[in-house]
């Protein structure tokens, strides 16, 4: 496997971060590993490239985001990126192995027509991956401050990918140990009519910083833990409840 670009971004080290990406090599290593070269992977909604260097065990990393401030960072990294959007992407078709879509379909109007277009760049037998927010019920501050449009339904998200072209391999919900915590919270705050304490990046310095609330050292470890456990779960079986779905998906070959 190629050796990955030598950064680790502040948000590696926040448990929620750590955890998704955890959950991601869970069931994706399963179908991509070991590498081979000549792979191709597309980041849709890339930013500042904050996961080429985890997305690159799996193959070369392209990205593609319509904020050209944080493009300008992924540039700088040295990483090949595009600036367009994720419903009119300007690649060929059937081009990458690999096409990963991380907390960004939930920020599309029409997320269909975006996913069509993964379908359409992404090569017959290849894969797509998404990670969107789950439940319409554990709408919040959070879902208002970053733009979202919805979260998802397990039937939801299923029946959109299917309609766009793809056979549903896997989906599993994350995060399934902090739920109870996580909507318990959530009630919590609107009963008191509390907002967690995190922004949504305001200025070109932090463009390509992805706000987190933040939490102690210690709990930041211990929930970093927690989400490495659950991890090793996730290469067994799929988790029942979470707070974020994942979905691994297959343009049908031929």
């Amino acid at each position: 496997m190629p050796s990955t670009p030598p950064i680790v971004l502040e948000e590696d080290k926040h448990w929620w971060f750590a955890t998704r990406t955890r959950a991601l090599y869970s069931v994706l290593d399963p179908v991509l590993l070991p590498h081979r070269e000549g792979r191709r992977v597309l980041d849709v909604g890339c930013g500042a490239g904050n996961m080429f260097h985890h997305l690159a065990r799996y193959g070369e990393v392209e990205g593609i985001d319509n904020n050209p401030k944080p493009l300008a960072v992924a540039r700088a990294r040295g990483y090949q990126v595009v600036e367009g959007r994720g419903e009119s992407m300007p690649f060929e078709d059937n081009r990458f192995d690999l096409v990963a879509a991380l907390d960004v379909v939930e920020h599309v109007p029409d997320d269909l027509t975006m996913l069509r277009e993964c379908c359409r760049v992404c090569k017959p037998g290849g894969y797509f991956v998404t990670t969107v927010p789950a439940f319409q019920w554990l709408w919040s501050h959070n879902d208002e401050i970053n733009q979202h449009q919805r979260r998802y339904s397990k039937r939801q998200l299923g029946q959109r990918l299917e309609q766009a072209g793809f056979a549903v391999r896997r989906m599993t919900f994350a995060y399934f140990s902090v739920f109870p915590m996580a909507a318990a919270l959530l009630v919590l705050r609107r009963m008191l009519n509390r907002k967690p304490a995190l922004a949504a990046p305001t200025t070109d310095e932090d463009a390509y910083q992805v706000e987190m609330e933040p939490v102690s050292p210690g709990l930041n470890a211990l929930l970093s833990g927690i989400g490495g456990i659950e991890a090793w779960f996730l290469r067994q079986v799929n988790l029942p409840v979470g707070t974020t779905l994942i979905a691994l998906a297959q343009k049908p070959a031929g």
